[in-house]
């Protein structure tokens, strides 16, 4: 199954269609179809390079935005009776990637024979 690398919020994910992931809260409404850029693309080869990632598309939908975990944050100063709690809750959004294509692949004059020796003809 193909899948591919995305990066949104500062972070990078591994996603294959029909997945579901949390990530950093995004702009956009619950329900719109937003595309992710690629950084790799897996099937039968990996792509990486700009030219090939360009073919590449990665869209989820927004199914919707929540809010993490509480983190307690405790701050402690020993011997001098300073105690501060505070705590945080993540802004996130749920994705559905609906789907992970890439183009037909062609092969550059760098790429053709690369790793094989070359032919002699007499």
């Amino acid at each position: 199954m193909p899948y591919a690398i995305v990066k949104t919020g500062g972070k990078q994910y591994r996603v294959e269609e029909g997945q579901t992931l949390l990530v950093e809260r995004l702009p956009d409404e619950q329900g719109a179809t937003i595309a992710l850029a690629p950084l790799l693309y897996a099937a039968d080869d990996a792509v990486f390079d700009t030219d090939g990632l360009k073919k590449v598309s990665v869209k989820a939908r927004i199914v919707a935005h929540e809010r993490g975990e509480k983190l307690r944050v405790f701050k402690f100063k020993p011997k001098r009776g300073y105690k501060r709690t505070t705590g945080h809750r993540q802004e996130l959004t749920r994705l559905e990637i609906t789907e992970v294509s890439g183009g037909g692949r062609t092969q550059g004059k760098s790429e053709r024979g690369a790793g094989r020796p070359a032919e002699v003809t007499n």
